[in-house]
């Protein structure tokens, strides 16, 4: 795997329109997003300083996108949403281990949150050592007690 998490452009609109409008990659987030509401997010989640997502390529092709931001004061959100050609293929997981290891180099805990009917999430969040914390506004919550205290 040779994924690279990086600063979201504008030309990332039709990528993440396809992503965003796809029914099974939402299901578990929103409904499926038009072309506007795609813009209105890339905007508001991408663009924005800081941003609260970053587009995720693997060999320049853009495959999806994770999120990471501060949760609170001492942690932060991390998580993914992908194209279905890279779903069950380890890209999650990877991700994730990508995305832990930026949170401690910051001296960050590290947060998931995902609905309840969000099995996968969850299973990936307890494989990936994390505590399941509770439901907080009807997501449930894993963070991560791992190594030297975080």
């Amino acid at each position: 795997m040779n994924l690279i998490i990086r600063s979201m452009t504008g030309s990332d609109l039709e990528p993440l329109c396809e992503l965003l409008s796809d029914p099974r990659v939402m299901q578990y987030l929103e409904p499926p997003y038009t072309r506007e509401k795609t813009g209105e997010f890339l905007l508001h989640a991408g663009l924005s300083n800081p941003p609260l997502i970053y587009a995720v390529e693997e060999d320049g092709r853009f495959i999806g996108y994770v999120i990471y931001h501060d949760y609170d004061e001492d942690s932060v959100e991390i998580g993914w949403v992908l194209h279905p050609d890279y779903w069950r293929k380890g890209y999650a997981t990877h991700l994730t281990k990508m995305l832990m290891e930026k949170a401690f180099s910051s001296e960050k805990q590290v947060v998931i949150e995902c609905v309840p009917e969000q099995e996968v999430t969850r299973h990936l969040a307890l494989k990936s050592g994390f505590s399941y914390e509770g439901v907080l506004d009807g997501l449930d919550v894993f963070r991560f007690h791992g190594e030297n205290g975080r």
